[in-house]
């Protein structure tokens, strides 16, 4: 490890309007080491970094590599100085191939012509280095979001940047994925690389990062080693309490069995093979397994946008069969989508639309949209979920992911779901927030409201459920009661049909 200071960061301020997300930050990254950023959704992290990596203009303050100050105009010109950043929210031309994606705005080329066998070889030699099995002539589309994820980390790598900023990189990975990760950052590390790793998951930051600061309301709380710190004094400065414990109470009381999925085969790739459970009105119900199981397919499937070979969905003894997302809407079901920015929301919009678009009928009057329903329901969720923004009226892109997510979740409360579908629901959200929507969870539940969740984090499942379905390849391995279970049960269940 150097003593040598490649990123440093002094006096940032950034300001939105009259909002101020940035009030004179101080930071200092040292060669070859991992310096964890952590904070609640809104803290300012992103922004941060954006300011870093030219996608936003600081208002105030200096930025210096290596000694140097640097104004990046771009992100492409912070690439061309060796500064990397692997977004939370993927972005990438799905429809093109990994080596494309690999080589965008940078074509090699012989005799005027992209030079593809180049591109191929050079490909094939970045991942060989990284030990990731990628055939970089696959189609991103086709790819798993994890896949994607990694694909992205080696692109960062490609660049042969001397500092990383990676930004909640293990939100979509598998256990084996997040330690080849690991590894790879380990290895560069060891090579002079440095890295600022966002993340809300306090077991990666003293696992993987020598240092750790927190930032809170737009101020830098602390800056220290790891070794000098613990959970509860994070948790502490990033929330501005002391949190005693990580999960709420799970004391709903679950009714009689109200869903039921009844051998379950869905048509196209991957195909689910029959899967069966039912479900108590006002429980919640976990599904765990391993990433590429069949879990997010499962809800599709109940939720009309996966096709139904075979089986029978049946909700208070009734069978249903959705054709369309529309259909199962319309009897009382939702679905929060993992992915947020691809399938949960609309980008270019704002809160206050993408709060209201699933219910307009409940905003009219005299069958005209009426505005002031609108905004009165946009402003009723944004004070439920505890939003920070400026108004209904931003765009919601302006939102860090987790209060993306939470407008994604209050546009669903509008409705009054019975049966909620929640596909990763906390994912990339911090811990405070996470709180908030095992509370909500929880309420909800005992309301009557049947929950079903998806999650790949393990204490998460075994923290908020009644019940866990583990998936196996596309087949239901098991269904274990949370409180007689433990993670080396569900891990059995989810190798079972390997």
């Amino acid at each position: 490890m150097s003593g040598k200071t490649v990123l440093e960061i002094r006096n940032l301020s950034k300001a939105f309007g009259k909002n101020k997300v940035l009030d004179g930050i101080n930071l200092a990254v040292q060669e070859g080491t991992v310096c964890g950023l952590m904070g609640e959704n809104g803290a300012g992290k992103s922004t941060m970094m954006k300011c870093l990596f030219g996608i936003y203009a600081k208002d105030e303050g200096q930025i210096s590599l290596f000694g140097k100050p640097v104004e990046f105009r771009s992100p492409k010109e912070a690439l061309e100085n060796g500064v990397a950043m692997v977004h939370q929210e993927l972005q990438q031309c799905l429809d093109r191939t990994v080596m494309d994606n690999l080589f965008l705005g940078r074509y090699p080329k012989k005799g005027g012509i992209v030079d593809e066998a180049r591109m191929l070889r050079e490909a094939n030699n970045l991942f060989s280095s990284l030990k990731m099995n990628v055939n970089p002539q696959t189609v991103m589309r086709t790819m798993s979001v994890s896949q994607r994820q990694m694909v992205e980390i080696a692109k960062a790598v490609s660049y042969d940047a001397k500092l990383i900023v990676l930004d909640e990189p293990t939100s979509s990975l598998t256990e084996r994925e997040v330690k080849k990760l690991f590894s790879i950052v380990d290895d560069l590390r060891k090579k002079g690389v440095s890295f600022v790793y966002i993340s809300h998951k306090m077991d990666e930051i003293f696992e993987i990062c020598d240092d750790v600061a927190v930032l809170r309301d737009g101020k830098m709380i602390f800056k220290k080693p790891v070794s000098e710190t613990d959970m509860n004094e994070l948790i502490s400065a990033m929330v501005g309490r002391s949190l005693d414990k990580r999960f709420p109470d799970i004391d709903n009381k679950p009714g009689d069995d109200y869903l039921e999925v009844r051998d379950l085969t869905t048509k196209y790739d991957p195909v689910l093979h029959e899967i069966s459970f039912k479900v108590r009105k006002g429980e919640i119900f976990g599904i765990y397994g391993l990433v590429g199981a069949g879990r997010s397919e499962l809800l599709e499937a109940m939720f009309g946008i996966r096709t139904i070979a075979s089986g029978q969905l049946l909700v208070g003894g009734k069978k249903m069969r959705f054709s369309s997302s529309r259909e199962a809407m319309a009897h009382s079901f939702a679905l929060v989508t993992e992915e947020r920015k691809l399938n949960g929301m609309f980008g270019k919009d704002t809160i206050r639309f993408n709060t209201t678009i699933t219910n307009l009928e409940a905003y009219k009057t005299f069958r005209f949209l009426d505005n002031r329903k609108m905004y009165d329901a946009a402003n009723r969720e944004i004070k439920q979920m505890n939003t920070k923004c400026v108004s209904p009226d931003e765009l919601i892109t302006s939102l860090s992911g987790g209060n993306q997510q939470k407008v994604i979740i209050g546009k669903w409360m509008e409705r009054a779901p019975q049966i909620f579908l929640m596909d990763e629901p906390t994912r990339g959200i911090d811990v405070g927030a996470k709180y908030e929507i095992y509370q909500l969870i929880v309420r909800m539940a005992k309301e009557g409201k049947t929950i079903i969740v998806v999650s790949s984090e393990m204490p998460e499942i075994l923290g908020i459920t009644n019940r866990i379905a583990v998936m196996s390849n596309h087949r239901l391995a098991g269904i274990v009661n949370t409180s007689e279970t433990n993670q080396e049960e569900l891990l059995r269940l989810s190798a079972m049909y390997l």
